[in-house]
């Protein structure tokens, strides 16, 4: 495994591999933030959405099984919700 890392350029770790990602992301909106929070409400894997001030109009809770369907939510789902401009992924690290 060390050689593969290595190989790679990534690095061990140690513990275990978590069993789902978690991560917050951070959304721009061009209009109508509250509706745009409502419609990620619902969609599976999202916790919480909600309308804050500042840079970003809207933050979301999510959690996904591996990366990859992370990515898929951010890209396939939420990044076409109408009004949605901009998205900053944030996962969560336990360090």
């Amino acid at each position: 495994m060390e050689s593969s890392l290595r190989q790679t350029g990534f690095h061990d770790l140690g513990g275990p591999v978590p069993d789902e990602v978690k991560a917050y992301i951070l959304i721009q909106t061009a209009v109508n933030v509250a509706q745009v929070a409502r419609d990620i409400r619902e969609l599976d894997g999202i916790e919480a959405a909600d309308d804050v001030s500042g840079p970003y109009d809207v933050i979301v809770r999510a959690n996904a099984g591996s990366m990859d369907s992370l990515g898929r939510l951010v890209v396939a789902k939420i990044q076409t919700i109408e009004g949605v401009t901009r998205t900053l992924t944030c996962p969560v690290v336990t360090l």
